[in-house]
Parts: structure tokens; C-alpha cells; sequence
């Protein structure tokens, strides 16, 4: 089933860049390094109109369901950006300097100094800010620039000067009291404010500042000295992999990025989990508990265990870390918006006042001898529900205390995505790329697609983290490709070739004509044709009569054997499948026009199980792939369609749909995809359900638009009434109209470069092919009603012509729509360029195909035109189809006697230009005659 036809208006991406800045000016982050999370507005909607100042980002709104999601982005801001509040005095603003307005646990308690800050985790910062030695989470360096503000510890530490606005549990405390302790019941030292307001009794001596100041870098000295500049050091990734997929190695590769250390467990091993292919079940509880009993007595080793098949990273170590131990938890599990899988149970999770309530089994960080005491009591089997498993211990009061459990509610480390579709949308930061939670204001570590938001997963892997940047374009294209330089023609792989004629097809004989000029050694290609049309039999018959035998072989499934499209197609990639000497299967549809030769190598060399190139209509935004699929599984638009179709966006993209044209690994059709019945699932069309199909087997679909290949043929309007069908398509193929109809060497004529003039203001050019001239006759012979050649005819107005000759009007054959639409864009063009000052619509009322026979009309008498100016295209040869004829223009005593086949002569119709045909002697003389701007 041809793709909807996607809506004409197209999305502009507002992309604008943001810097953290410092009193120094912007730092470029190093890689690796966390980008600054929350704004100081997290809690703005984000709907609303941006702060003075504040740089517009611009959103797309999914949709849930999976309907056109992804169609969301947001631009960061330069300079000062997303600050609330302005600096100066005990403002009650967000981020302003003096006085800043932090949030608390569960209730705002007042600080010192003026401020009103928060408890434990409170928000706020120091310097006059809340919370009393709370870590504060964003604030803003002078009301400007955005960050995380921390005041433990004696001082203001990275963020906010003066006051920050931070992130708190809402647990009741008194601002300038103590902090309850961190896990483990170690006490967390309360700091008081590096900045009193005036006029406050408790306000330090102005000579004990700078040594108050000293304090920040007095900690971080002595974290150095302890070795603990690396922390990430002491992390280590857990995962469950038993096969090797490709979310697997993009799993991999965006931790790579990182330098996360990866540790992945069950590869090789048989699935006995859940039904599925995705890391998931009680086989991943037995995994991790074996891997755990080498490091439970290790207490400075930070775990993360997670899932990997549909999980990106987004985030380094270091953001990670810091993340995990401000959730002050000794197990931090993700978070989600619904609960699974025994909804019984909700009533036993506690209250949560802000944040997702549900604990997700996805991803979970913790100490090492936390995380053994978690899995120590794991009895259960490879099939049971690891989710289940984990909720039963934290909703049991004493586990939970215990082992010290905590949720990421607010999305800090871990994004699931299921149920939170509207919630997300990507970041575009100067070379950077992030997923950012809308709801809280969060800049996510880890992204993982679960349940049934795999594709949007997808569609966010092809950004994060930083794979496509609008300053760096695709970063990873290039990664892996397999090239095909220095290998000789015998050593190229095999590929198999499906051709698929499933309905009537305009320009069938361009398509065979651009399949023998692709760059690869036919001995080294086989094709597979199935034509299940009737009105192109003889065409496809001519092809291989001519080109067969060039191939390695053929197998052709003509009309009369009446296979059905998905059947047909399904036998095509089971004759790769059945041949382990078939490297490449390469589909292509009928109404491709694959216009770049390097086509099929360069597929190859980007080394993906499955991969199309791009292919769009003339003129349109219809193409051969979906950005995404609406919730029953059709088309729907993805935020980055637009761009991708019209080259904004160039890359390879990992897509929810294909279609017309793609390649196909033989192992990954003898591996993956080794069902034989690839085209059939449910109601779809065959088109559909291959990608449904492969969708199903974890299988990436790639598409790239690095190159031009080609575009896609329009076939709504396509008739068959006619002997050559193609004339008609000017309209609708303009493209592949002029390539077969116009002659290569118009453009020459129009630059100026190829044009004669034989006689006076008679100027000769090339504008038409040889097919486009021997078509053109054989039309009007196939028809064949030619007028008598005397002065009565009732074709025209008055029924009377002065000077008749035997001919066929192009209305007779329904052409002169058509015809006029060649005057306008390939005549009128090259008359304003030869009589400068003229402008014209082409406009005609006669324009016919002359036969001149000796014995019918050899000849035709002297005569004006009724016309500004006449073109007259020589359609057949002189001295070959015929002998004699030509035109003389008597005034100038000027003759043309050898016309040129698809060459035209143009000049004045009225008053300078009296002209005569002369007299054809042998064989039978064809021309086409307009008469413009009568």
C-alpha cells in the first residue's frame, strides 16, 4: 500500500544554541562531561511564552500512541538564558542574586538571611539563599546563566551565586536547622549562608569572607587527595544480552561514547526468559545474582544494571554518579507512570506528591553489597517476572529501609518511556543532543524505550547522544562501512536483483535503462522480474532478449502465471535466502527511478541488515519511508520528516518504514529474518507487513539521504489508452519526461551555446530525442485519421483553411494539454532568450504533425503564418526516411534542404518571414508544426 500522503506544510526547526556561562565567558563542555540540567524555570509550563530575554526553543507535541512522537525539539538559548529573577536586593525570585525562593522538602521553611529555602535536599543555595547547607540543585550565576547551584559542604559550589533554586524531596525542615542524615545514617554537615542580607545580627565579619570563600577549594582538595578525581572509576555497567542485536550494539556504542565500562552477561547463551528478544524475565535476576558474588564486598563499587536492547545513553559517568548519590538511596531504581505487572498492588506503593509512583525493573543503580542483599533472595525461574520480583521488596517497609530503596520519580537518571510520550523532547544544545523530561525539568542519563515505544526510541537513538548535531551533522555515518575500493569485479559480492512490475508503470524502459547502467559488474548480479502486468509484457521480454544473458541468471514470473504481489515478493527473498552465495538482496520497485549509478555499491558499503536509499516525488513530500507510525500502525509524521525528505537533515536514519527500493543482507535473511512469509501479517499490504515483520524481529530499517539517488515515479494519473503512454506524463513525471523526450543537448541551446540561425531571424536548435520524435509519429500513424490536404476542414474555426496540408491536430489524439506544457517549459524559455524583449504563454491554436509523400503531398505552397512565431521539428531523417524537402523563406532567397532529426527551426510567423515547403522526392517526411501567439 502506497504511503499517505503526508500533509503539504512543513515544521521549521527553531535551533538555537545554549552556553553555560561563566564570569569568564562560555566554556565549551568536554566530552563526556554532563550538560547543566535544570532551568531555573522547571516548573514554568512549558507551553507558555518565554522570559524577557529568554531564547525562544521551539517544541513539536507528540503524540501518545505512538502517532507522530518525536515530533518534538526544543532549541536552547545563548548566553544568560532560562534565568528567572533578576539580581539585587531579597528579591522572592527564581535565581536571583540576594535572595532566592528555594523549594524545601514538603513545605518551605525559612532561611537565614531573608531567603526562603528548603529542608533536607532543599532547594536553594548559599550566599542568602534557603535551606541551610541543603545541596541545591539549579540556580543561576548572577540571575543569568543556567546550572547546578550546590551550597554544601561551606560554600556555593558550581551554579548559582546567591541564590539557586534547587531540587528537594518536600520533606518538612527548618531552613537554618539541621539535616537529617544521608543513607547508612552518616550525618550530613549543615553549612550556613555564605552571604547574610544587611542589616542581619548574624552576619559575618567582613574580614572572615575570604576565608569563608576558601572553603569550597579546600573540599576539593581533599576529595583530590583521597583519589577521587575519577569517581567513575568505580562503576560498572551490568547488562543481559544472549544475542548480539542491533539495539544491543547501539546500546554499546552510545556507552562507548562514554567510556562507560560494559559488562554484559548471557551472551550466547539460550533465551529461557520471557517470550521475546529483548533482555527482560527472572533469566536476568539469576544473571545478575551470579555476577554480584565477586563484588559484594566491594563498598565504593557503584553498580548500574540495565536493560540494553532498547536503552540509549544519553549522559556520562560523572552526571550518573553525582545524580545517583544526590537521591541519597543505596538502590535507585527508574520510575514509571504505570504499573506492571500486577495492578493490585498500587494501593500498597506510597504517596508521591511529585514524580512518577511506580517503580520500573528497566534500570537500577546501587552499591554493590546493596544491590547482592537485593537479588540474595532470588529463588524464582527464568521465565518469572524479575519486575514483580523487585516491587514485592520495596513495597515491604523493612526491605525497603534496609537495603535503602529509593525511586527516581523525577525522571534525573533514567527516562522510561512507556506512558510518557508527551513528556519528552530533544534538546539541541551547541554540539550536544539530550532527551529532556517537559513535566519536571529533567535532562535524563539513561532513555530506555519500554513496552511498546520501541520506535520512539528509535527515533531519538538517531540524535542522542550527539550521533546528529546541527554543527556536526551525522557523526557516526561513517562508522563501520564496508568498502568496496581496490576489489575486483569477481570478488564483489553477489546480489540477487527483484524487479517488481505490480502495476501499470510509466517509463518502464528508463528503469531497465538505469538497471544497465548501475555501477556493478552484471556477472556478479541476478535478477529476479516479476511482472504482473499484461501491457508491459512485451517490454520486459524485449529486455532480457537483449540483456539476459548478461546477467549471472535470470528467473522472470510473468502475468500469465498470476502470483500475488506479497506471494511474489516473498519468493524473491527466498531465492537469496535458499542461496548461501547470495550476499545482497536488492528490491526494486517498477516506479523507482534510480537515477545514481553508485546506487547499489554505495548501499553496500554502509554495511546495514537492511537498508533504502531516499527516494521522493517530484515536487512533493511523499517519499519511500515514515518517521513514525500513528497508533494503528500507519503513517504519521515525525518531527524530522521534512528536513530528512527536502536535505536539511542528511544522515543515515533509523526508520519505522520502507518501501520501493532497499537492500537486504543474505545472512540477515538466513539469520533474523528467515521466516519465509516476510510479506504477509494480518490485514496489512505487502508493503506494511514487511516492515511489521521485521519490526517484529528487532531488525533496524535504515534509510539515508547522503546522496541523491533518485525519486519515485507519480503513477495516480498513469493511462494505457494510448500506444505511448509516456507522452502524457509531462505533468506528472516532468523529471523522466524531459530526460526521454527532451534532447541532452537543450540546455547547451539555452545557454547559447548550440544554436544556428541558417537564414535571417531563423534560429535551429535541438529540443527533442530521437524517441521523442519516433514516438510522436508512430502516435499519430496508431491513430491515423489524417486530413484530406484541401481547403475544407472542419477541424478549425470557419472550416475553411487557406493553405491546407495533410496533418493531425495534437486535440485529435487528447494531446495539446500536454503539447502546451512542453511550449511553456522548453520553447517559451528559449524564445525570450533569442528575441530579447519578448515574453510570451505559448499560446497556440494549431499545432499538428505534417506527412509530406510524393504521391500524397509532396510539397506546400508559399504562405505567412498565422503567428508571432512558428516552430517547425523535423521528426524523421533526410536521406534516410526520405529525400528532398526542407523549407525556403523567399524574402532572403534562404533554404534549408537537410533538416535535422529533433533539431527545431524557429522564426517570425507574420510580414518578414514568407515561406514555402519543398517538394519531398522519395520516402515519407514528418514534421511538428506550432503556431505561437497567434
Amino acid at each position: 500500500m502506497p504511503p499517505t500522503p503526508p500533509d503539504t506544510r512543513t515544521h521549521t526547526h527553531a535551533h538555537t544554541h545554549t552556553h553555560t556561562h561563566t564570569p569568564a565567558g562560555p566554556r565549551p563542555l568536554p566530552a563526556g562531561e554532563e550538560l547543566r540540567e535544570e532551568s531555573a524555570a522547571r516548573r514554568r509550563d512549558p507551553g507558555a511564552a518565554p522570559a524577557p530575554g529568554e531564547p525562544a526553543g521551539k517544541a513539536f507535541p507528540g503524540a501518545a500512541g505512538g502517532g507522530g512522537w518525536g515530533a518534538r525539539a526544543e532549541g536552547g538559548g545563548g548566553g544568560g538564558a532560562r534565568a528567572e529573577g533578576g539580581g539585587g536586593g531579597a528579591a522572592r525570585g527564581r535565581g536571583a542574586r540576594g535572595g532566592a525562593r528555594g523549594e524545601g522538602a514538603r513545605g518551605e521553611g525559612r532561611a537565614g538571611g531573608g531567603a526562603r529555602g528548603g529542608g533536607r535536599r532543599g532547594e536553594g543555595a548559599g550566599g542568602g539563599g534557603g535551606g541551610g547547607g541543603a545541596r541545591g540543585g539549579r540556580g543561576a550565576r548572577g540571575g543569568a546563566a543556567r546550572g547546578e547551584g550546590r551550597a554544601g559542604r561551606g560554600g556555593a559550589g558550581r551554579g548559582a551565586r546567591g541564590g539557586a533554586r534547587g531540587e528537594g524531596r518536600r520533606d518538612p525542615a527548618p531552613g537554618a536547622g539541621p539535616v537529617r542524615g544521608t543513607p547508612g545514617g552518616r550525618p550530613r554537615r549543615e553549612v550556613s549562608s555564605l552571604r547574610a542580607p544587611r542589616g542581619r545580627p548574624d552576619a559575618p565579619d567582613p574580614a572572615m569572607r575570604p576565608l569563608l570563600l576558601l572553603a569550597p577549594l579546600g573540599w576539593l582538595l581533599l576529595a583530590e587527595a583521597k583519589g577521587d578525581a575519577r569517581p567513575e572509576d568505580n562503576l560498572l555497567v551490568l547488562t543481559v544480552a544472549t544475542t548480539e542485536t542491533e539495539g544491543f550494539r547501539r546500546f554499546k556504542r552510545s556507552g562507548q561514547f562514554f567510556n562507560y565500562k560494559i559488562q554484559a552477561l548471557g551472551l550466547g547463551e539460550d533465551w529461557t526468559g520471557e517470550k521475546g528478544t529483548s533482555a527482560g524475565g527472572g533469566l536476568k535476576v539469576r544473571l545478575l545474582k551470579k555476577a554480584l558474588e565477586k563484588h559484594a564486598d566491594k563498598e565504593d563499587l557503584v553498580i548500574l544494571f540495565t536493560d540494553s536492547y532498547d536503552v540509549v545513553f544519553a549522559s556520562g559517568p560523572r552526571e550518573l554518579l553525582k545524580k545517583f548519590r544526590q537521591a541519597r538511596g543505596q538502590v535507585v531504581f527508574s520510575a514509571e507512570e504505570l504499573i506492571y505487572p500486577d495492578r493490585r498492588l498500587e494501593a500498597k506503593y506510597p504517596a508521591v506528591s511529585d514524580g512518577k509512583r511506580f517503580l520500573g525493573s528497566g534500570g537500577f543503580i546501587g552499591y554493590a553489597p546493596s544491590l547482592s542483599k537485593l537479588v540474595a533472595e532470588w529463588e524464582g525461574q527464568d521465565s518469572d517476572s524479575d519486575q514483580l520480583f523487585y516491587t514485592q521488596i520495596f513495597l515491604d517497609p523493612e526491605k525497603r529501609e534496609r537495603i535503602n530503596i529509593t525511586l527516581d520519580h523525577r525522571c534525573r537518571i533514567f527516562q522510561n518511556l512507556d506512558g510518557a510520550l508527551d513528556e519528552v523532547v530533544l534538546k539541541f544544545e551547541m554540539g550536544h543532543v539530550r532527551a529532556r523530561n517537559l513535566a519536571y525539568d529533567t535532562l535524563p542519563v539513561l532513555i530506555h524505550g519500554n513496552g511498546p515505544t520501541k520506535l520512539q526510541l528509535n527515533y531519538l537513538g538517531n540524535y542522542i547522544p550527539r550521533f546528529w548535531t546541527f554543527e556536526t551533522g551525522c557523526s557516526v555515518c561513517d562508522e563501520g562501512l564496508r568498502s568496496l575500493r581496490g576489489i575486483g569485479e569477481e570478488a564483489l559480492p553477489t546480489v540477487l536483483v527483484g524487479v517488481f512490475i505490480e502495476q501499470p508503470t510509466p517509463f518502464l524502459s528508463l528503469f531497465f535503462l538505469r538497471l544497465l547502467r548501475l555501477h556493478y559488474p552484471r556477472k556478479q548480479m541476478r535478477l529476479f522480474i516479476h511482472n504482473h502486468e499484461q501491457h508491459h509484457k512485451a517490454q520486459v521480454e524485449q529486455f532480457l532478449a537483449e540483456h539476459g544473458s548478461e546477467y549471472q541468471s535470470v528467473k522472470l514470473v510473468g502475468p500469465e502465471v498470476r502470483v500475488a504481489n506479497a506471494d511474489a515478493r516473498n519468493m524473491g527473498a527466498d531465492l537469496c535466502r535458499q542461496d548461501r552465495g547470495c550476499t545482497y538482496y536488492f528490491s526494486v520497485d517498477a516506479d523507482v527511478a534510480l537515477t545514481e549509478p553508485k546506487t547499489l555499491r554505495l548501499l553496500i558499503e554502509q554495511n546495514k541488515n537492511v537498508i533504502a536509499p531516499l527516494m521522493t516525488r517530484h515536487g512533493r513530500l511523499w517519499s519511500n519511508f515514515w518517521g513514525a507510525l500513528s497508533a494503528d500502525g500507519y503513517y504519521a509524521r515525525s518531527e524530522d520528516y521534512v528536513d530528512i525528505v527536502q536535505g536539511r537533515r542528511v544522515g543515515v536514519w533509523n526508520v519505522p518504514y520502507i518501501s520501493n527500493i532497499y537492500l537486504i543482507k543474505g545472512s540477515a535473511l538466513r539469520a533474523e529474518l528467515q521466516h519465509t512469509d516476510l510479506f504477509h501479517h494480518s490485514r496489512l499490504d505487502p508493503d506494511m507487513a514487511f516492515c511489521a515483520n521485521i519490526r517484529q524481529q528487532d531488525v533496524f530499517m535504515f534509510l539515508t539521504n547522503r546522496h541523491t539517488f533518485g525519486h519515485l515515479l507519480s503513477l495516480d494519473s498513469y493511462q494505457t489508452s494510448h500506444l505511448h503512454n509516456d507522452l502524457w506524463e509531462v505533468f506528472s513525471n516532468p523529471e523522466d519526461w524531459k530526460e526521454k523526450y527532451i534532447h541532452e543537448n537543450y540546455t547547451k541551446a539555452l545557454a547559447g551555446k548550440l544554436v544556428e540561425m541558417p537564414c535571417p531571424d531563423v534560429y535551429w536548435f535541438p529540443i527533442f530525442t530521437e524517441t521523442a520524435c519516433d514516438e510522436l509519429v508512430e502516435e499519430m500513424e496508431h491513430y491515423g485519421q489524417w486530413s484530406l490536404g484541401d481547403n475544407k476542414d472542419n477541424r478549425i474555426q470557419g472550416g475553411y483553411e487557406n493553405v491546407p496540408t495533410i496533418d493531425i491536430h495534437m486535440n485529435q489524439i487528447s494531446f495539446e494539454r500536454e503539447w502546451h506544457k512542453f511550449l511553456v517549459e522548453y520553447i517559451a524559455p528559449m524564445t525570450e532568450k533569442l528575441y530579447p524583449g519578448y515574453y510570451t504563454r505559448a499560446q497556440f491554436d494549431l499545432a499538428f504533425v505534417v506527412r509530406y509523400k510524393p504521391d500524397e503531398q509532396p510539397s506546400l505552397m508559399p504562405h505567412h503564418d498565422a503567428s508571432t512565431f512558428t516552430i517547425n521539428i523535423a521528426l524523421n531523417r533526410v536521406g534516410v526516411d526520405y529525400e528532398g524537402g526542407g523549407c525556403r523563406f523567399l524574402r532572403y532567397n534562404c533554404s534549408i534542404r537537410a533538416p535535422r532529426k529533433g533539431w527545431t527551426l524557429m522564426h517570425p510567423g507574420r510580414l518578414t518571414h514568407y515561406h514555402e515547403g519543398l517538394p519531398t522526392t522519395r520516402g515519407t517526411r514528418y514534421i511538428a508544426v506550432s503556431f505561437v501567439d497567434p
